[in-house]
């Protein structure tokens, strides 16, 4: 009897801290809970607090709006630009970009196609831009780099600059030097399976070889053509950024750049 009194009580006793272990976890989840609960407030009163910050005076617009507005535009702008240059006659079909005879050798091209030697001269330039033409598509991942590093005040003194190519000119600051650096390799390549060198020689050899008086032409080719292939990609990326800046061709293609750019044109 004693024994099966002790069992009963060992039992109640089991079951009493039982539930007082499931109490305290129960206890334990809800503080959890409130926890994460004030978290969320204060995040919350944060978010809030930024949101005031990026609303201009004005009200209309906020930064954040205009920064989203700006990288949209130029991120289409600057696929646009590559798109188009990349193509097979990208920069030997456009005269706006096309890269012509260096000027020291201009002197050089306009003798040669006097005595009939067009046909070297224009394949020489026609190398020069398919190698452009080959390296222009390494520029997407430096402008993307350079977008992701853009503030928003970057973004927003873009914006309200008043200048048409206030945005090109950032890029041109921004991404020259690695534009360059990437390029350089890709054109030595490219120049190298478009013949450029083996044209360069042939030109000045035949030009050396006339019974003129000529100086000897020392020109860097993988520096000039990559020079001229990243001036270029800035005039079209100029010509994209006008398009959505005066609207042209009904540009601005989302609601957040009808939006923005549409105030912009009001504070003119």
């Amino acid at each position: 009897m004693i024994k099966v009194v002790l069992k009963i009580s060992l039992v109640v006793l089991l079951l009493s801290n039982f539930s007082v272990a499931k109490a305290q976890v129960s206890l334990k989840d809800i503080l959890g809970q409130l926890g994460r609960g004030r978290d969320t407030t204060k995040s919350t009163t944060a978010a809030s607090s930024q949101t005031n910050t990026n609303t201009p005076r004005s009200g209309t617009v906020t930064k954040a709006e205009a920064n989203n507005a700006i990288k949209q535009a130029l991120g289409n702008g600057l696929q646009a630009s590559i798109n188009l240059l990349s193509a097979r006659d990208g920069y030997l079909g456009d005269a706006a970009v096309k890269i012509l005879m260096p000027k020291e050798a201009q002197k050089v091209e306009q003798t040669l196609r006097a005595v009939g030697m067009g046909a070297l001269c224009d394949k020489f330039i026609a190398s020069m831009n398919r190698a452009a033409e080959t390296a222009v598509s390494e520029a997407g991942t430096v402008f993307v780099n350079s977008l992701s590093k853009m503030t928003i005040q970057d973004a927003y003194t873009i914006l309200l600059s008043g200048q048409k190519d206030a945005a090109t000119s950032y890029f041109k600051t921004n991404t020259t030097t690695e534009l360059t650096t990437r390029f350089s390799p890709i054109i030595e390549s490219a120049m190298g399976k478009n013949n450029v060198s083996g044209y360069w020689t042939q030109l000045t050899t035949a030009y050396n070889q006339l019974p003129l008086s000529a100086n000897k032409i020392e020109t860097n080719l993988a520096a000039y053509v990559t020079q001229r292939a990243i001036d270029g990609l800035f005039i079209k990326v100029a010509d994209q950024e006008l398009k959505i800046r005066d609207n042209l061709g009904g540009s601005r293609t989302t609601d957040l750049l009808a939006k923005v750019f549409g105030w912009v044109d009001g504070q003119k």
